[in-house]
């Protein structure tokens, strides 16, 4: 069959305009980067205010191997299928970042016949979010040390400053860096640090802002550290604020395209599940839900991150009903959860599976707590036979779910159909109670602890005395009320990423606390995850390069 890029290279796309029409957006209301994507205009997504909302379904999935799970292709695939039974159904989409692109994972457009397209714009530079993210970021870091070099009127500790500088790249060299060596001139050396852009707070930000006004203050908001006094010091306090707005102005706009088989997809923001919240933006997700009945969005990695943080921020957040939650799974990603190795994985094996199925009954029970009624994907793989694939749907009906096979990466929406009807019949059927895990007055300690006891089924979380009076001081500061944003390895229920299947009993080490104000939540960083990650021995940038006539080989 032919490759993921040769199928995107192949798709016979439609005119943006064509695609907006099937939402109802005029050609106007269009801001066109080339023939096949679109920002929407902030006023016509203003203008929509009063319509009702169509039906929020949230695909996520078991934690991720390297066998795949397929979550963005089953997403696509399902989106394609709602629209194929004459539902008017769009998706939803995070932006992929530069870093795993080139890294490990590659790109995230989804796969065979279930992808968004142009899949090379959308994996690489896309729109410009990303750097308009970037630059704003660093914007505020100059003025921060602008500041500082001329007299220091606001009294910055330097030694307190907790804003660090972005890009969008993988590179551990400048996680921990010194600036401003070489004297005078170039001001007061201190020691700074890196992050990914997708694991900066304004990306965040963006992702949870209702419109201009409300990204504005968010902005303001942000606290880049501390004086001797230990007050707090702002953004808006540096008059940072609108500048860094100018510069997200159009990247506040959401981003239109198209599937492989025509269908309507948003796609904006980009903030990892592992270190940041895993949601695409709520402007994107409310535009869309007053456009379409149906609205299929997906979240991070596996459900115990990218499904708590959908549900206990996003939805908290921008007051969003979740009608069903769809869970992908494979019969390869059970069967190394059940401990067979990658290279054994073509073997039949029912036994590992059954273990391995524990993974998948952990995230059923999980997603259950938020009142949300579930189904299972099974996304096909060509060598899954009779026999495990019955074992899987047995397994998920001793949890009271069913398990659908889909075939849409080889059959795109002729094979979602069944998981399509049974997504409306969950929807339609008023089941849903959606809660979060944990209430707004809980203290914050005890939220932590209730993420790591009900999700991660850990005992505990561990943390040092310096990081629990930060939380209390934080709660005497006004920022009790805030949700917590775990940053934790994506392999595992537990710290530990080579401890697969469903564990029990392990403790959930706190490595530091991080306050992002204008976001509105606590980042928790927890046992070796890091903020800027670093690239593989054999990176997948190796791999990619333009051919003799010009075209891009090797991105996937």
């Amino acid at each position: 069959m032919a490759s993921d890029i040769e199928i995107a290279r192949a798709a016979k796309m439609r005119p943006i305009s064509e695609i907006g029409e099937k939402l109802g957006i005029p050609q106007d209301a269009l801001e066109n980067y080339g023939s096949t994507k679109a920002k929407v205009r902030a006023d016509f997504i203003a203008s929509l205010d009063g319509r009702p909302d169509g039906k929020l379904v949230l695909v996520t999935a078991i934690n991720p191997t390297p066998a795949g799970e397929g979550k963005t292709t089953t997403t696509v695939g399902l989106g394609d299928g709602l629209n194929r039974i004459g539902k008017k159904a769009a998706i939803c989409l995070r932006e992929p970042s530069l870093g795993p692109c080139f890294g490990m994972k590659g790109g995230a457009a989804g796969g065979g016949h279930a992808q968004v397209v142009p899949m090379e714009d959308i994996n690489l530079h896309f729109t410009g979010d990303f750097h308009a993210i970037t630059s704003a970021h660093n914007l505020l870091s100059a003025l921060i040390d602008n500041h500082i070099y001329w007299g220091n009127a606001l009294g910055i500790d330097q030694r307190r400053i907790t804003w660090r500088r972005v890009m969008d790249m993988n590179d551990r060299a400048l996680r921990q860096i010194v600036t401003s060596l070489g004297g005078v001139a170039n001001g007061f050396p201190a020691e700074a640090g890196f992050d990914i852009t997708v694991a900066s707070e304004i990306m965040a930000i963006l992702c949870l802002s209702h419109d201009l006004a409300d990204l504005q203050r968010r902005l303001g908001d942000i606290i880049i550290g501390y004086r001797r006094d230990r007050t707090a010091i702002t953004a808006r306090d540096l008059e940072a604020d609108g500048a860094m707005t100018v510069l997200l102005k159009e990247a506040m706009q959401p981003n239109l395209v198209q599937t492989l088989e025509n269908n309507p997809a948003f796609i904006h923001g980009g903030p990892f599940a592992n270190i940041a919240h895993g949601c695409n933006s709520v402007i994107a997700t409310r535009t869309a839900l007053k456009l379409a009945d149906y609205v299929v969005t997906e979240a991070g990695f596996g459900a115990d991150l990218g499904a708590e943080k959908f549900f206990d921020i996003k939805c908290r957040k921008a007051g969003l009903q979740p009608s069903a939650a769809v869970i992908v799974a494979t019969v390869r990603a059970l069967k190394m959860n059940g401990g067979v190795a990658r290279e054994d994985l073509k073997a039949e094996n029912v036994a590992a599976l059954k273990k391995g199925c524990a993974n998948l009954g952990r995230h059923i029970d999980n997603v259950k707590q938020f009142g949300v009624p579930v189904v299972v994907a099974i996304n096909h793989f060509t060598g899954d036979t009779e026999a495990e694939i019955a074992a899987v749907k047995e397994y998920a009906a001793t949890h009271g779910v069913e398990a659908v096979l889909c075939t849409h990466w080889a059959d795109g929406s002729a094979g979602t159909e069944a998981l399509a009807r049974k997504v409306v019949q969950l929807a339609e059927s008023g089941a849903a109670q959606f809660a979060p895990l944990y209430g707004d007055d809980m203290p914050l300690f005890e939220k932590i602890q209730t993420i790591c006891r009900r999700i991660y089924r850990a005992d505990d979380a561990a943390a040092d005395k310096s990081i629990r009076d930060q939380l209390k001081k934080w709660s005497a500061d006004g920022f009790g009320h805030l949700p917590i944003c775990m940053a934790k390895t994506q392999y595992s229920f537990s710290t530990d990423p080579n401890l697969r299947g469903a564990p029990t009993g392990h403790i959930v080490p706190i490595r530091e606390v991080r306050l992002s104000a204008g976001a509105g939540f606590i980042v928790v960083i927890c046992g070796e995850i890091m903020t800027m990650p670093g690239l593989p021995k054999i990176p997948s940038a190796n791999q990619i390069r333009l051919d003799e006539r010009g075209q891009i080989e090797g991105l996937f």
